[in-house]
C-alpha cells in the first residue's frame, strides 16, 4: 500500500527521467563580466529515501572538456523543506553548502551562505517547472547580502526518451 507523501514532498517528481541540458554559465561571476559560455550536458534523476529525495546524475560537455557531477535532494516533512546538494567528480571530496527552500505553485527558491573566494555571499537556486516538458533552473550570487542578485548559471532541460 502506498502511504500519501507530506505536501511538497513530490515538488521535484517533474524531473524523474533522462533530460537533455542547455548551459549558459558566465565566465567570471561577481566580477562585472559579461561574458557567458554556452554548452551541452545530459542529467537522469530518481528517487531516493522512500520517494522523500531524488538524486541527479549529470554529464557536463564543457569546452575544455567533459565532467561529471550529481546534485542530491532531500525533502524534510517536518519544516517543509528541501536541501539540495551539489557534488563534483573535478573537486570530488568536496560537498557544496546545501541550499534550502520550497516551491510556491510551479516556482522553486532555494536559499544558501557560502563563501567565494574568500568572500561571503549568498547562493540563490530558482526552479521554473511551469513548463513541464522544458523546465529551468537558474543559479544567482549576491554579495551585498541578498540585495542585488547576480545570475552566473541558467540551465533549460528538455525531456528525453529513456
Amino acid at each position: 500500500m502506498h502511504t500519501p507523501f507530506p505536501s511538497g514532498a513530490d515538488d521535484f517528481d517533474f524531473e524523474f527521467g533522462s533530460f537533455a541540458i542547455h548551459h549558459r554559465r558566465l565566465n567570471s561571476r561577481l566580477s562585472g563580466c559579461e561574458d557567458w559560455t554556452t554548452f551541452e550536458g545530459r542529467c537522469t534523476t530518481r528517487p531516493i529515501l522512500g520517494g522523500l529525495g531524488n538524486i541527479e546524475d549529470n554529464e557536463l560537455d564543457l569546452p575544455e572538456g567533459r565532467y561529471r557531477a550529481v546534485a542530491l535532494r532531500s525533502f524534510d516533512p517536518k519544516s517543509g523543506l528541501w536541501a539540495i546538494w551539489w557534488l563534483d567528480s573535478r573537486a570530488p571530496h568536496a560537498l557544496d553548502v546545501p541550499v534550502k527552500g520550497r516551491f510556491d505553485g510551479p516556482i522553486g527558491l532555494f536559499y544558501a551562505d557560502d563563501v567565494l573566494d574568500g568572500r561571503d555571499i549568498k547562493v540563490r537556486f530558482t526552479w521554473d517547472k511551469r513548463d513541464l516538458a522544458e523546465p529551468r533552473w537558474e543559479q544567482a550570487f549576491s554579495a551585498d547580502g541578498g540585495t542585488t542578485w547576480e545570475t552566473n548559471w541558467m540551465m533549460r532541460f528538455t525531456r528525453v526518451a529513456a
